[in-house]
């Protein structure tokens, strides 16, 4: 199943059931023909996440950590299993409503528009969402003239002004300067507090440690850790390290075996 259905236990915010997701790569060169692989992404992944949780979520580039967390928004087909939610989960979740060509704050009241506010909270909320932003000296110039990193930052502000009882979100938290890191780790710690559930994935690990109350790691598109952030990130970071000695020694094995 692709949609989230409804979740009824009253502390459970999402369940997700066996799910797998796979897709295919088209790969062609000048002299060969096109061919079609096919690539499993996500593999039986299995989990509760209850209210109050903020969940991280860490693995290599290319674990299925991006597509994982898709999938619990309902935006990939899945294969197999399904996911279960207590309300419709929002992935940081403004990103497509979000226009170029309008200013930043344009762009502010159109992305609160989407995620439900009324045109009264909007203005409400318009300069403290400014203010938390970090874009105050842009905000009336047109979104593509910002970098990535306060562009990022924007979305943020825009999409953590808004209860949501479940918010998934993909390296929110690696923009912007130390400051910013700072609150919107509180910003997420607030968030917790409402008994609302979120889900992170991001490269930072000081953002994971800071931020999250647990932590799932994702290899190959299946769980390889889940608990205690200290105890899963540590067990991660060695076996990080593990590979790229073994990379180094493979490295310097192939230099060896080339010399004349």
């Amino acid at each position: 199943m692709d949609a989230t259905e409804s979740v009824e236990k009253s502390t459970l915010r999402m369940l997700l059931d066996d799910v797998a997701v796979s897709y295919r790569v088209h790969s062609h060169g000048r002299f060969v023909p096109r061919r079609a692989q096919q690539v499993e992404a996500v593999r039986g992944v299995s989990l509760e996440i209850s209210a109050g949780e903020s969940v991280g979520i860490i693995g290599r580039n290319g674990a299925g950590k991006s597509t994982l967390l898709r999938a619990m928004a309902g935006l990939v087909q899945l294969d197999r299993g399904a996911v279960y939610a207590s309300s419709p989960p929002v992935l940081l979740g403004v990103g497509k409503t979000l226009v170029p060509r309008l200013s930043g704050r344009e762009n502010i009241e159109l992305g609160c528009l989407a995620l439900g506010m009324t045109r009264a909270a909007v203005r409400e909320h318009i300069d403290e969402i400014i203010d938390f932003s970090g874009v105050a000296d842009h905000i009336e110039l047109p979104l593509s003239t910002y970098s990535s990193g306060m562009a990022a930052r924007l979305k943020f502000a825009i999409a953590s002004s808004v209860d949501h009882e479940i918010l998934l979100l993909d390296e929110a938290l690696a923009t912007g300067d130390l400051d910013f890191k700072e609150r919107s780790m509180d910003r997420m710690q607030q968030l917790r507090d409402r008994a609302e559930a979120v889900v992170l994935v991001s490269h930072s690990m000081s953002a994971i440690r800071g931020s999250c109350t647990r932590v799932v790691w994702i290899e190959k598109g299946r769980i390889e850790g889940d608990g205690k952030p200290d105890d899963v990130i540590d067990a991660y970071s060695v076996e990080s390290r593990r590979r790229r000695l073994d990379r180094r020694q493979g490295h310097r094995g192939s230099d060896r075996r080339s010399d004349p």
